[in-house]
């Protein structure tokens, strides 16, 4: 049995409304609405549309609830957010978790922590996995959700632009009348026939100017061939690329573990099972030629509150957490792929740390930083303590009746049928690695580009097509390219737009109607009610980016997206 399983086996013991997955039955009660994946937005559709009395059962592949943020993202990111850009039930998570676990003592221990200038009363926007998932158990629990673990969508029933039933993995079927998909992959939405895609669009699909290959990086020095000249495993090949070219590729997927130094709460970097050496040829390499390498240019290494680090892909990195290339096939895969290429990284994650901590090729420097990380003991604790999740940056993203492109980011900021606003920056990690020569070598597909604004939602990026699905709506793989959807892929971004999810669904089922035919400006005017900011223009006297100017990294770069659609943000 794998691990995947194995994590998906080893369920905690959760305080919420569980049904088990056994025998199918005909038996099962009639819901309102059906969830499927208890991401952040996942959670925040069904406790929403549950909050506006509609019978809800929320449904979840893995064993726990909660996404990235209960394995290992312990950000809201609003480091490159408008604070008051996040609103709503969003808002108010982050707040209860300030009011149940944080003071601001705890926000002294580091950077970032400091910068936010936490007071009582005020989100927490930098936290812990462990607490995240027991909120997220808890407000489950309040709304009386129906939640479903350690099952998987198999098959979807539709008629008439509609799904019926959806079936799952333990074999049983259960009927809705309004469906949300909110897991990461977007399986609901393309067994309903939705229209999507994945990848990269090119420059000239919707004249973008960060669309398409990205040869932009660095020219690094390393072998990309072996012995017998034939390209090292996830490399490709310079010559089969054309700049502004589109492409069925995604950003890199990667683990981010949580790690610590405090002996009394560490688990040492131990020896993976599938562990080969010869995996990190290339990375020794580096290392010979290297010997000064520090372990924050191979790992990000992100300080947290009591002594804890989120480790992560360090884009600038020859080689790091990040496997370029190793998730191909994942987004339209079916389960058994994707457990081989989860395998895939958690091997890579789990080896790469043991390599750092015990090869004789590593500098003894570098070993001896590493081993002064373990993983912190009091996550993940039924998981070995490794995260659960593999983090799925992008995965099918919907073509719906609009679709968001770069444009409505920087420029058509403004949507008479917003629901929620947007703010982080354009980022998109590397997609691939490319052999420049048989010793040189380039990362391509990297975005990061500064959004000074923020930009507004349309409700119509989170609707199908009237004709393909009248009682489905998609609020993670929304309805976005590849450029804009760098803007949208936040779990507090994402957590807004499930609040959007769960008032439509409710509005949908009162009536009786599809969910493109909501009343939008009641949905607008519930969701102010609930706190929600929708209105870019309403977001003044910020001071988020002050520290921007005269920045040695960034310059003027600040400017950059704007000029390029005649907006004057020099005054911000």
């Amino acid at each position: 049995m794998n691990n995947l399983l194995k994590s998906k086996l080893n369920c905690l013991c959760l305080i919420c409304f569980i049904i088990e997955a056994c025998n199918p039955s005909s038996d099962q009660p009639a819901y309102d609405v059906i969830v499927y994946g208890a991401t952040p937005a996942g959670i925040m559709t069904a406790v929403t549309a549950a909050d506006h009395r509609a019978k809800v059962l929320l449904v979840e592949p893995m064993s726990v609830v909660g996404g990235m943020v209960t394995s290992g993202l312990m950000t809201a990111e609003s480091e490159h957010m408008i604070d008051q850009c996040i609103t709503g039930r969003a808002r108010d998570f982050y707040v209860r978790l300030g009011e149940y676990y944080y003071d601001s003592t705890y926000f002294q221990t580091f950077g970032n922590g400091r910068g936010l200038n936490f007071q009582k009363g005020e989100p927490a926007f930098y936290y812990e996995s462990k607490h995240a998932q027991a909120l997220f158990r808890q407000m489950i629990e309040e709304a009386e959700v129906d939640l479903l673990i350690n099952v998987h969508l198999v098959n979807t029933t539709t008629t008439d632009n509609r799904i019926q039933q959806i079936q799952l993995s333990s074999g049983q079927l259960y009927t809705a009348k309004y469906f949300a998909d909110c897991s990461y992959e977007g399986d609901l939405m393309a067994q309903t026939g939705v229209s999507y895609t994945f990848g990269r669009e090119p420059i000239s699909q919707y004249e973008e100017s960060l669309a398409g290959v990205r040869l932009i990086d660095d020219t690094l020095s390393a072998r990309t061939v072996d012995n017998q000249g034939n390209l090292l495993p996830f490399f490709n090949r310079y010559d089969t690329l054309i700049t502004g070219s589109g492409d069925d590729r995604v950003m890199n997927y990667n683990f981010r573990p949580i790690m610590t130094k405090v002996d009394s709460n560490q688990v040492a970097i131990y020896r993976p099972q599938n562990y080969d050496s010869t995996r990190f040829n290339f990375l020794a390499d580096y290392l010979i030629s290297e010997p000064e390498t520090k372990l924050n240019q191979l790992i990000g290494v992100y300080p947290r509150g009591n002594r804890k680090f989120e480790f992560n892909n360090q884009q600038k990195s020859l080689v790091s957490l990040g496997m370029f290339g190793a998730n191909r096939g994942y987004t339209d895969g079916d389960w058994t792929t994707r457990e081989r290429i989860y395998q895939t990284h958690k091997d890579w994650t789990l080896g790469f740390l043991y390599f750092l901590t015990s090869d004789p090729r590593v500098p003894e420097s570098l070993k001896a930083e590493t081993q002064e990380y373990g993983y912190a003991a009091d996550e993940f604790v039924n998981n070995n303590h490794f995260p659960y999740y593999l983090y799925v940056r992008e995965g099918r993203r919907m073509i719906g009746p609009e679709v968001h492109t770069q444009h409505d980011v920087f420029g058509n900021r403004q949507k008479k049928e917003s629901v929620l606003l947007g703010s982080h920056w354009v980022d998109s990690h590397h997609v691939q690695r490319i052999a420049l020569s048989d010793s040189t070598f380039t990362n391509e597909g990297r975005i990061w580009e500064i959004a000074l604004l923020p930009f507004e939602v349309s409700y119509r990026v989170l609707t199908p097509k009237r004709e393909e699905c009248e009682n489905l709506l998609v609020p993670v793989c929304a309805s976005f390219s590849h450029v804009a959807f760098c803007t949208y892929r936040l779990e507090s971004t994402w957590m807004q737009a499930g609040h959007v999810a769960g008032i439509a669904l409710s509005l949908a089922l009162e009536d009786g109607i599809p969910v493109q035919d909501v009343d939008v400006p009641r949905l607008q005017k519930m969701l102010q009610k609930e706190k929600m900011i929708i209105e870019a223009d309403s977001i003044r006297d910020y001071t988020d980016y002050d520290w921007l100017e005269g920045h040695h990294r960034y310059g003027d770069m600040y400017q950059r997206m704007y000029e390029e659609y005649g907006v004057d943000v020099t005054s911000l």
